[in-house]
């Protein structure tokens, strides 16, 4: 049996405490959790969660993500284009800081990361995102929380 929804997990750059959140969220919801990433990843024992390995490369875990992904599907990722193209599929992006991308907002997270990709090919730096802080695990619990509640 399919589930009506399954979350989707760009693992690579998924920092390992919102991957330990979402074992617990896979095993509580039965919502099955799929981490894709191009390397091997150790994940609890659970027929809930499952890890997928691809190919290193520019966007192939993404592109997998997009071919697999339905619509009302959960997809977990700092990748801006990435969100993108899940919300213009009918699903739903949430960045690991609990900040979910809506059609409204992608289009401005689209342009500032081209404008800091052209200021960098240019020579300027510009930095890159702060660490991870305990108020943002937190803010990703409540924001999944909320998300998952208002499914049910």
């Amino acid at each position: 049996m399919e589930s009506a929804m399954d979350i989707w997990v760009d693992a690579d750059a998924c920092p390992v405490k919102i991957k330990d959140l979402l074992y617990r969220v896979a095993v509580r919801t039965k919502i099955p959790v799929t981490l894709v990433a191009n390397q091997r990843l150790r994940v609890p024992g659970s027929p809930f969660i499952k890890t997928l390995v691809v190919e290193a490369g520019f966007d192939i875990a993404d592109n997998e993500i997009l071919k697999l992904m339905k619509p009302d599907d959960l997809v977990i990722t700092n990748d801006i284009p990435l969100a993108a193209q899940v919300i213009e599929k009918g699903g739903s992006a949430l960045n690991p800081r609990g900040d979910f991308y809506t059609p409204e907002s992608i289009r401005s997270s689209l342009y500032v990361r081209d404008l800091k990709e052209t200021l960098r090919s240019s020579g300027i730096e510009t930095q890159g995102p702060r660490p991870m802080a305990p108020k943002d695990s937190q803010n990703f619990a409540n924001a999944i929380h909320k998300f998952l509640s208002s499914r049910e």
